[in-house]
């Protein structure tokens, strides 16, 4: 449960370049650059709820590790995928609806941040996040 709580982006890291690699218009990359997301966590067992809230969404998820979901990324994109605890990593691998193409991701803890890897067609990124 150590991902509990609410977090705050902090920074990121070639965040732009892998919104370029998944096909987001320069507009709205833009506008994710500055969105102040806040995601809270809580986990119960190995059920997660997820509220991300941001400048223009907000949005609750709802998982347990293991099992396939859906989820609509912020540009309208369609993924389906699952989310594992492997360690104290939690791994989501994901497909793109319309071109069948693979999205992963990480969350981490690292120095008492929540750090978020991406990785898109060999593109990578980190968001690190600060608790609230």
């Amino acid at each position: 449960m150590a991902f509990n709580g609410t977090w705050k982006v902090d920074h990121s890291e070639n965040y732009d370049k892998f919104m370029e690699q998944l096909g987001i218009n320069v507009m709205k990359r833009k506008l994710a650059e500055h969105d102040n997301l806040k995601i809270t966590i809580e986990q119960t067992g190995d059920k997660f709820h997820i509220k991300e809230s941001s400048t223009f969404r907000t949005k609750e998820i709802d998982f347990t590790l293991g099992v396939q979901f859906d989820y609509t990324m912020a540009d309208g994109t369609e993924l389906t995928g699952t989310w594992e605890l492997e360690g104290d990593v939690l791994k989501g691998k994901f497909n793109r609806k319309d071109n069948n193409k693979v999205l992963t991701t990480t969350r981490a803890l690292v120095g008492g941040e929540l750090v978020q890897s991406y990785n898109y067609e060999g593109v990578d990124a980190k968001r690190t996040f600060k608790k609230q």
